[in-house]
Formats: C-alpha cells, structure tokens, sequence
C-alpha cells in the first residue's frame, strides 16, 4: 500500500503518472465516443496508420522526430480513413487493408536500423518510465487540442452517434463530424504512443469507455466514469510495478501493467453487470441504450 504514494516521489514515476492522467483524461472523453458510434474498428486502423509515420519520425531524427512524424502521420490518416469509411463499400476490409500495409511499411523501414528488435520493441511498447519533460509536454499539448475539437463539438457528436439522420436533418455536417472526432481519436494515439506504445494505446482508448457503458446508462456519467476508472488504473498500475520491482525483484513493464489492469476491470465490470441482469435489476441491451437515447434527446 506504500508504494501507491511512495512511488510517485520518484521524478521517473511521478512524469508517467502525469502523463497517463492527461491521457485518461482525454481518452475518456473521447473512448466514449468511440464506444458510443462502434469506431474500435477505425481506431485500431488509426493506432496502426500511426506507426510508420512514428517510426520514419523516429529513424529521420531519433527521439526529437518521433513526434513530429507521428503528427503528421495522424492527421492524414485520420482524414483517409473518414473518407474510407464513407465511400467505400466494404469498408472493414478497406480499413484493413490500408492498417495493415501501414504498418509493414513501419516494419520495414524500422528493420534497416542496426538495433532493430530492440528499436521496435520500444516503439510498439513504449517507454512509459523514461519519458522526458519535452515529451511530457507535448504529450500534454496534444490531449488538450484533442480535448478542444471533441469539448466543442461534443452535443453533436452524441447527437450524431445516436442519430445521423437527424443530425443531417439539424443542419450538422455528419462529415466533418467524423473528421474532427477522427483527428481526436488520432491525437491521442500520438501522445500515448511515445509513453504506452503502439499497441497498447487502444486498450487506454477503447476500455474505459467500454466499462463505463456497463457501469452506468447515464449519458453524462459515461465521460466521468470512463476518464476516472483509467486514472485509477493508471495510478494502481504504475505502483504495483514498481512495487513488485523493488520488493519482488519481479520485472514488470509498467505500461502492460497498466493496460492489464484495465481489461481485469472491464472484465469485473462485465460480470458484475451480467449478474445484476441475471437478478432482473437492469439490462445491457434494449433499455439501456432507449435509457441513453432519452438522454440525448434532451440535448
């Protein structure tokens, strides 16, 4: 139980808590919304897209690149794949296909390194205890520009995920909705992918948001409850890594740590309410999303 305070006396462990408090922060607001409109397909595809513009950042100009190829890279997939989604017929296998040549273009360009294993090991799972302060504030700088495109646009976001037809019939642009939360969405890869990695940015993306759906059928609690539940997480997390580190001689990668706290969550979340269903208290399907639809009607 120390260690839940004790750890974050150390600069290391008090900058990776900083930084997955901003992206919990983020990630619940936006993993809502992701959750709400079904979109984990299109942010793995983002999450994937990310990566050889990540790792050209990385090769071009080491640390100090990372980011500004990650950027770039999210920013234009983040477009490709709204106008992929919307045009394409079979739009799963077209998402896939564009993810999955990403990505073996990043493994390609990353294996002409010298260190390629370990080069690639850090890039897809993170460096969550190493990150600097100038990584820390980017990362900070980016969640709040995420944060702006989805606060100002969050009543037609909801309304769009609920409705499209009547989004359109109220004068919203269901396009540039789909852009702008897409960008979020991208953003947020980007500054997780310097501190959890690649591959594990979805879990701090998608599961929060997921176990607020079953925790709650409050529309407006979904966002606290989501943004919340991964600061836990990602606190109880860090500190039982370094715990079991220090007093264990047990070597735990925090950011995995992290992410398997997570998912023990969602799935204690989901018994629970398979449990409360069974007892008749409540109900997963049909009444909690007429419950939610009530809720953004009021909007």
């Amino acid at each position: 139980m120390d260690a839940l305070i004790t750890a974050f006396e150390l600069p290391f462990m008090a900058r990776a808590l900083l930084i997955l408090v901003v992206l919990s922060l983020v990630a619940g607001l936006v993993g809502v919304l992701v959750n709400l409109r079904g979109l984990e397909f299109i942010s793995d595809g983002l999450t994937h897209a990310v990566f050889p513009g990540i790792v050209i950042g990385f090769v071009w100009g080491g640390r100090d690149g990372l980011f500004v190829g990650a950027m770039v890279a999210a920013l234009a997939a983040a477009v490709v794949l709204t106008v992929i989604v919307r045009r394409a017929v079979t739009s799963d296998a077209a998402i896939a296909i564009v993810f999955t040549a990403m990505f073996s273009v990043g493994i390609i360009v990353v294996s002409r390194e010298t260190n390629f294993v370990g080069q690639l090991d850090s890039l897809l799972f993170g460096r969550l205890l190493t990150v600097s302060d100038v990584e820390v504030d980017q990362a900070v700088v980016v969640c709040l520009i995420a944060l702006a495109i989805v606060g100002f646009t969050i009543k037609e976001q909801v309304f769009r995920a609920f409705d499209l037809e009547g989004a359109r019939a109220a004068g919203y642009r269901p396009l540039v909705l789909d852009i702008l939360l897409n960008v979020a969405i991208a953003l947020v890869v980007v500054a997780a992918s310097n501190a959890v990695g690649n591959l594990l940015v979805l879990a701090v993306l998608i599961v929060p948001g997921a176990v607020a759906r079953l925790v709650t059928n409050r529309l407006w609690l979904l966002f606290p409850v989501a943004a919340g539940f991964a600061i836990l997480a990602a606190w109880v997390g860090l500190a039982l890594g370094y715990a079991a580190s220090v007093n264990g001689g047990v070597d735990l990668p925090s950011g995995a740590t992290v992410v398997l706290l997570l998912v023990a969550g969602y799935v204690l979340a989901l018994g629970a309410r398979l449990g409360i269903d069974r007892l008749g208290v409540g109900r997963i399907g049909g009444p909690r999303r007429s419950r939610l639809r009530a809720e953004q009607g009021a909007l």
